[in-house]
């Protein structure tokens, strides 16, 4: 019985993807050779985060050290995270996954974030990945939140349990982009609450789609370790570089 119901279950794919074709997450054209999930020429154009990276926010570092200049200066609410691409190699894929309806590209990175961060993800034995979440209005207008997709594939890869609904986004904060770092806290300040108090978990591991200064995980981090969460990661798509 289990292996007719896979029988089917890789049938009903085969047959969606003859419908539906997925898109390459760099090109944007439909994936070749089919059945993969990038373009095997568009694959070189990743760029993995390589040592030196800083190891605290996991930035790559332009020479050997332990930190970024960020984190030499300031304190963070988490106590380590990874990111998995440069992000000058990724950006038009991310914008088109946030904001171009490419909720597809999302078993792609889950996939590889499991694949090249999946040793960052054992050792931290995380209980539950909590993914940024998006204002009602915000994800009402995109239709999803690209950040719970990322948690939701990398927990398929990995079996860990996604808390989608622990952190609510109450404020519906500006866009940070285009501003510098004391406008990024200020602006985030009681963006996020805790939506479930009756959950009790010791390590998490937040989710998000890019790390700029860290503003926007250092705000959710404290949020949860009010909450008594006593030990908090992190995993990017992707993040810039540190100094």
């Amino acid at each position: 019985m289990r292996n007719m119901l896979k029988f089917f279950d890789k049938a009903a794919k085969i047959i969606m993807q003859w419908l539906f074709p997925l898109r390459c997450p760099i090109c944007d054209g439909i994936v070749v050779p089919y059945g993969e999930k990038i373009c095997l020429r568009c694959m070189g154009r990743l760029k993995l985060i390589s040592p030196p990276w800083c190891m605290r926010c996991g930035k790559k570092l332009r020479k050997q050290g332990e930190y970024c200049e960020d984190c030499r200066r300031r304190q963070h609410n988490y106590i380590r995270g990874r990111a998995l691409y440069e992000y000058d190699s990724v950006a038009e894929a991310i914008y088109r996954f946030k904001y171009g309806g490419r909720a597809e590209y999302a078993d792609f990175f889950g996939e590889e974030i499991f694949r090249y961060l999946g040793d960052f993800i054992r050792e931290v034995s995380p209980d539950a990945l909590v993914p940024i979440p998006l204002h009602k209005s915000r994800r009402k207008k995109r239709g999803y939140n690209q950040a719970e997709l990322i948690a939701e594939a990398v927990s398929g890869y990995s079996g860990i349990p996604v808390y989608k609904k622990l952190l609510r986004r109450v404020k519906n904060t500006k866009p940070l982009k285009l501003q510098n770092p004391v406008e990024r806290q200020n602006n985030l300040k009681k963006a996020f609450i805790i939506a479930q108090n009756d959950v009790k978990l010791d390590t998490i591991l937040i989710i998000d789609d890019i790390y700029t200064t860290g503003s926007t995980i250092d705000e959710a981090a404290a949020v949860l370790r009010k909450a008594g969460v006593k030990n908090i990661y992190f995993i990017t798509l992707a993040c810039g570089q540190g100094m």
